[in-house]
């Protein structure tokens, strides 16, 4: 006869069954728990984080000690060696997951920063890289969470829409510590701010209409894909400097494909149709990419950068390998990779739950080439 598998322990007998484990043993990993208790590493995450707050446990990386007793006193003052097998059980700094959306475009610099921060401090890093889908950022993080192996994550997700929002919301709750990369995202029903790092790109965008209107532009359009997350707040950057200035607003405003959409071509010629009917004498453009191929496309038709149409590029990341080198904003890549990794260091040495979150912006820089001046 085959016997009813027993049955599932309620939320709070599973947590005391996690403090009668730590009891008995002083010390024990998160991978261990959620073996034998039979549920996932994120339900003995969120339990660890619930124990801690009550004042019941204290956590460590990898899993979790009894608050005040003799392994706490031992991590104290034992052996370095002993420490790093009873702590940490071999792995003495943390495994950090990061997953970006590209890796050839735009965030190898963040990347960069990352693991300059991370290696100063001897953590580890294991990246993956995604498609600007919420799904396919949903299977990269999960496969990096159910594991247990990283003890925090550094992600750039998708967060507006349907899909974007319920990632949000699962990321929230794994359990584990997260630190977004260039996204901001609010959760809860007080709409709480997720801890993040960013590039000021309102500014920036901004800072390239100054540096326009400077020159003697009073008609300066926009042209930004429509793929990008990055465009809601260029556009943003550009209409409020244009409204400051009092600049005139009969101008392109444009979001389209991106050059490698079939329907690009069509698309940029009616741009520059718009300029020439509207005498618009200047663009901000977002990205480099398009930016290079309207130049190509200007010289086509015979109108020249700068002297018909001058041309300020958002990235900077291939805009001085044009022919003319493009004015371009630079926003802070490896800087938003070091502030990034470094919240997420300061948040597992500080696992308090009430912890306020943290939010840092950091402003890009104009580089000024030939196409505005």
């Amino acid at each position: 006869m085959t016997l009813p598998d027993p049955p599932t322990p309620l939320p709070d007998e599973r947590r005391a069954q996690v403090v009668e484990l730590l009891r008995r043993r002083g010390v024990v990993r998160v991978n261990e728990l959620a073996s034998e208790l039979d549920v996932s590493v994120i339900t003995i995450r969120r339990d660890i984080a619930l124990l801690s707050s009550q004042g019941l446990i204290r956590r460590v990386r990898g899993g979790a000690v009894l608050q005040n007793g003799p392994v706490a006193e031992t991590l104290g003052h034992g052996e370095p060696e002993e420490i790093a097998v009873i702590a940490d059980a071999g792995q003495p700094q943390p495994t950090i997951g990061m997953v970006v959306p590209s890796l050839d475009y735009y965030w190898p610099d963040v990347i960069r920063g990352v693991r300059e921060a991370a290696a100063a401090s001897g953590a580890k890093i294991v990246l993956r890289g995604a498609t600007y889908q919420a799904a396919d950022e949903r299977r990269q993080l999960a496969r990096l969470v159910e594991t247990g192996e990283v003890d925090g994550l550094l992600v750039a997700p998708t967060t507006t829409g349907d899909d974007g929002e319920e990632l949000v919301r699962w990321l929230q709750g794994t359990g584990v510590p997260v630190v977004l990369i260039e996204r901001a995202a609010e959760v809860g029903d007080y709409r709480e701010a997720m801890e993040s790092v960013v590039s000021d790109h309102v500014f920036g965008a901004a800072m390239a209409v100054r540096h326009l209107a400077a020159l003697g532009h009073r008609r300066i359009g926009l042209i930004t894909t429509r793929q990008s997350p990055t465009s809601v707040h260029v556009r943003r950057g550009w209409r409020q400097a244009c409204e400051e200035l009092g600049l005139d607003g009969a101008v392109p405003d444009v979001d389209t494909v991106d050059q490698r959409d079939p329907g690009w071509p069509k698309a940029l010629d009616d741009v520059l149709d718009a300029c020439v009917s509207s005498r618009t004498t200047a663009l901000l453009v977002h990205s480099d990419p398009e930016a290079i191929s309207l130049v190509e496309r200007c010289r086509e038709r015979g109108i020249r950068v700068p002297g018909d149409l001058a041309l300020v590029t958002y990235d900077d990341e291939v805009a001085d390998l044009c022919d003319p080198p493009l004015t371009a904003v630079r926003p802070p890549k490896a800087a938003i990779g070091r502030a990034a990794f470094g919240m997420l260091a300061g948040r597992l040495a500080d696992p308090d739950p009430e912890r306020p979150a943290h939010r840092v912006i950091i402003e890009p820089r104009l580089i000024v080439r030939f196409s505005s001046s």
